[in-house]
């Protein structure tokens, strides 16, 4: 049974064979070998940023948050019968 929108086993087979022919049998262990290597730096940098005390301190409350009230709206009456003043 196909399933919407989903992945079945012989979509990875085809994905893998795919790489495999694009990259080559050699260079597929050196290519997850740095990756590997990536990911394990960039979880102890993580784990470090953690022990330095970077992350955010939680707040204690909130303070209330005072929205000002909205300026008054001044309408502007314009006639199209009054010639335009001039600059100065």
């Amino acid at each position: 049974m196909f399933l919407r929108n989903g992945l079945e086993p012989w979509h990875l087979l085809i994905v893998a064979v795919v790489l495999i022919l694009l990259f080559g049998s050699k260079k597929l262990p050196d290519t997850a070998r740095a990756l590997g290597k990536s990911l394990r730096i960039l979880k102890s940098e993580t784990k470090a940023m953690r022990e330095d005390g970077t992350e955010p301190a939680p707040a204690a409350a909130p303070a209330p948050q005072v929205t000002p009230a909205p300026a008054p709206v001044q309408t502007v009456h314009t006639t199209t019968d009054a010639p335009p003043r001039p600059a100065q």
